[in-house]
């Protein structure tokens, strides 16, 4: 399991910062919301063809989330079952005396002298 979380690990930071990378060196080629409402295209959502870096962005993105999800899958906590039932056992094993009525240990101790050494 370590080794498939190591994998998944790097996949995911390599992912990440090759998404960012992509993101960043792409030209603005709408204006936004604005080129919805205003037009610059016959489709209202541009172009449909794409090019090879809105493709590359797309499966860097989907490689991201994939290894997120199986991060989070290969790192969740493990079943326990019943709860309470396991907190019910741990208390009837354990001793009935309770830590806060019993008496400290004495410890011997030698008495502080009264004045320092000379």
């Amino acid at each position: 399991m370590l080794i498939v979380s190591g994998i998944l690990l790097v996949l995911f930071v390599l992912s990440a910062l090759l998404l960012i990378g992509v993101v960043l060196i792409q030209d603005e080629q709408g204006e936004g919301l604005g080129g919805l409402f205003g037009g610059g295209s016959s489709t209202p959502f541009g172009s449909r063809s794409g090019n090879v870096l809105t493709r590359l962005t797309s499966i860097l993105g989907t490689i991201f989330i994939l290894t997120a999800f199986g991060l989070a899958w290969v790192n969740r906590t493990p079943e326990t079952g019943d709860v309470i039932g396991a907190a019910r056992r741990q208390q009837s094993t354990q001793s009935s005396v309770e830590w806060w009525k019993t008496e400290p240990k004495e410890e011997a101790s030698e008495p502080l002298p009264s004045e320092p050494r000379k």
